[in-house]
């Protein structure tokens, strides 16, 4: 049976932009729409009647359901879903899930309610939340975060592979007691970060220490008290690698309330890049992620799904990029005993 995608690559077009043409969308090139009509005759293209008339019965909105809409990542992420969906013919409701399991289930259910055209969501964790929407028929893409035990186009970035990265260069630069703030262990992006920074750890034949992590909740605060926790053991780390920029953050704050200087006695990567790393002083290392190409890859994964329900899903992994800065410089102080590690102590003024 041919399909749009056929359609789409004997026009040298997008799949999209087949399902705009054959849906009498104005929106495209009169030259291009041409082309699609030729292309979808040429090969005696028939849309499946079924879906169509199931699709026509939604709105034409799509319900973005993020995990924390006071994270900056999201920001450039959901620019470029809107974007996409723009183009497509579709308006976004953004959803803030606010990494709470029973508010991300009030917009699943809302969703359901008003027949969405399309979800695209970063879940709090609940794969039943998601299998709802796949049951109900409603398109559903997964974006940043991997749902289990259910089979969804997914749009990810190479967790692991960014949190080796991090954690080897700070292997590199000379650090000896590396520790990782990482986030809740139902969430797939922490494990997987965890994943990565003991994969560099046993590369460059380090021990792992358990002592050395800490379970948080990707919030400031969590990044904080974990960062205060780990100054106040008996044998600190002299460097972190934190699992997202908000626990970097609260990590940063933890360690200038302490007297515990930046990188001279302590270094420090984040994932997730910020837009005000190179300001501060420190400047902060970093795992970029690219996230309005995040965006846009789950959006157009939505429309294709949208113009052909019956396709098989797939899951795109995008890459990392590490950005070293200032904060993970090696340090000619480096602390030569215990005595002189940065244990947590009170702040002093001058």
């Amino acid at each position: 049976m041919t399909t749009i995608y056929d359609v789409a690559r004997r026009a040298g077009v997008s799949a999209a932009t087949v399902s705009r043409v054959l849906n009498g969308r104005a929106s495209v090139d009169p030259e291009l729409a041409a082309r699609v009509r030729q292309a979808a005759e040429d090969l005696d293209y028939r849309p499946n009647a079924v879906a169509r008339s199931l699709r026509r019965s939604r709105t034409s909105l799509w319900a973005v359901i993020i995990s924390d809409i006071g994270n900056p990542f999201f920001t450039s992420m959901v620019r470029g879903v809107e974007d996409v969906a723009q183009e497509a013919g579709f308006s976004v409701v953004l959803c803030n899930g606010d990494e709470d399991p029973e508010k991300e289930a009030r917009y699943v259910a809302a969703a359901l309610a008003e027949r969405m055209a399309g979800v695209i969501i970063s879940s709090s964790g609940r794969p039943a939340l998601i299998s709802r929407l796949v049951q109900a028929g409603i398109p559903v893409v997964a974006i940043d975060r991997q749902p289990r035990g259910v089979d969804v186009d997914t749009v990810l970035v190479d967790n692991i592979h960014g949190a080796e990265q991090a954690t080897t260069h700070l292997v590199g630069s000379g650090y000896r007691r590396i520790a990782c703030i990482t986030g809740p262990r139902r969430i797939s992006t922490a494990m997987q970060r965890l994943r990565g920074y003991q994969k560099a750890l046993t590369a460059s034949g380090r021990s792992r220490d358990d002592d050395l992590i800490r379970y948080a909740d990707f919030r400031e605060e969590g990044g904080y008290r974990a960062m205060a926790s780990l100054l106040e053991t008996d044998e600190p780390p002299d460097a972190v690698f934190a699992a997202n920029n908000l626990m970097t953050v609260g990590a940063v704050e933890c360690l200038v309330d302490n007297g515990v200087e930046v990188p001279d006695r302590f270094g420090i990567v984040g994932f997730d890049d910020i837009p005000w790393a190179d300001l501060v002083r420190p400047s902060l290392s970093t795992v970029a992620q690219p996230t309005y190409d995040l965006g846009r890859t789950a959006a157009s994964l939505l429309v294709e799904r949208i113009a052909d329900p019956a396709k098989a899903p797939s899951t795109v992994v995008l890459r990392t990029e590490l950005r070293v800065r200032e904060s993970s410089a090696p340090s000619a102080g480096q602390p030569s005993d215990a005595d002189d590690s940065p244990r947590r102590r009170s702040s002093t003024t001058g």
